[in-house]
């Protein structure tokens, strides 16, 4: 029964990541860089680019070109940390924040398409179930 359910919980993944990789291609982001830009846009305060590569699970070094990418496009800019001015701030711009709302939406999108064959009570069930599952320590 775990292989199974693995495997579909693998699969349903897969589903939701290509999905969301097709929606993401119009706004010119890649997955990791939505994903960046979404925990920039929820913190606070600001993130050092340490912080932002501990939310993201990745080393140090594997945030910069993400971040660079950001920037380059206008939807994070680096600031001088005012408690440590050797540290640098993530901050999201105006034009990020639009684009956020666009990540968001198309996530949702691929979501709702994925999950409507569910009733809204399987759905919450589902839910459910699965945060049980994720908030687990060990």
């Amino acid at each position: 029964m775990e292989t199974e359910l693995a495997d579909l919980v693998h699969g349903v993944g897969h589903r939701l990541r290509r999905g969301y990789g097709e929606r993401l291609g119009p706004l010119g982001l890649s997955p990791g860089q939505a994903r960046a830009l979404r925990v920039i846009a929820d913190a606070e305060p600001p993130l050092k680019m340490v912080q932002l590569a501990e939310r993201l699970r990745i080393v140090p070094r594997s945030v910069t070109p993400v971040v660079d990418a950001l920037e380059e496009a206008g939807l994070v800019r680096r600031e001088v940390d005012p408690a440590s001015r050797r540290s640098t701030l993530l901050v999201i711009t105006p034009e990020g924040r639009v684009e956020y709302g666009r990540v968001r939406e198309a996530r949702r999108k691929v979501a709702e398409e994925l999950f409507a064959v569910l009733t809204p009570e399987q759905r919450e069930q589902l839910r459910d179930l699965l945060s049980v599952v994720d908030h687990q320590t060990g």
